[in-house]
């Protein structure tokens, strides 16, 4: 079967039943897409597919033979890092760092999906979104972050978006979480 990962061309016999996921890792050594939980719920396997973000874990490498795959070895390297990368370095959006890869794919086809004007669940307005914090979390929804670094998760990509909230004191970033977690609203 031949892959596009990363602008670059790869062969490689595998199972059909091959997930993204273990093509990427255990075939062709690109190992940045964790392995959380094997059940598309934690996000940590996410990987861009066509611009579109994707859970790996959950789709089968045959299927995107004639797509364009990108992982978060794609997006940047030592010296040019993507700027969600640099974000997420500047504003400590990583903890363990084991979510990182697949929170930064994910964050870069979220923003790809606003700047469409495409609606979440919680968008108020369908033809315009807001890009605020509920915004945000609910459209991240789908990565997890066991370390709980979700204000600077929020905060890295309110950046990159140009909407980065002014003066966000430490204190306040441990506010807005305690507040989410009341509400069930983290990311």
């Amino acid at each position: 079967m031949h892959f596009t990962i990363n602008g670059q061309s790869y062969d490689a016999d595998v199972d059909v039943r091959t997930s993204v996921l273990d093509l990427c890792r255990e075939h062709l050594g690109l190992t940045g897409s964790k392995k959380g939980c094997d059940h598309g719920q934690c996000g940590a396997c996410t990987v861009l597919i066509n611009g579109r973000r994707v859970n790996s874990c959950l789709t089968l490498a045959v299927m995107h033979q004639d797509d364009e795959i990108t992982t978060i070895e794609g997006l940047g390297q030592v010296g040019n890092l993507h700027p969600l990368q640099d974000a997420f370095v500047r504003h400590d959006g990583y903890q363990c760092g084991y979510c990182t890869p697949g929170q930064i794919c994910s964050a870069v086809g979220m923003l790809d999906e606003v700047k469409k004007g495409w609606p979440s669940h919680v968008s108020g307005d369908l033809t315009d979104p807001a890009f605020d914090d509920a915004e945000i979390s609910e459209r991240m929804s789908g990565n997890l972050c066991r370390c709980a670094a979700y204000p600077n998760i929020v905060d890295a990509i309110r950046e990159v978006a140009g909407a980065e909230p002014e003066g966000r004191t430490a204190a306040e970033k441990d506010e807005t979480m305690r507040s989410e977690l009341k509400q069930g609203a983290l990311v």
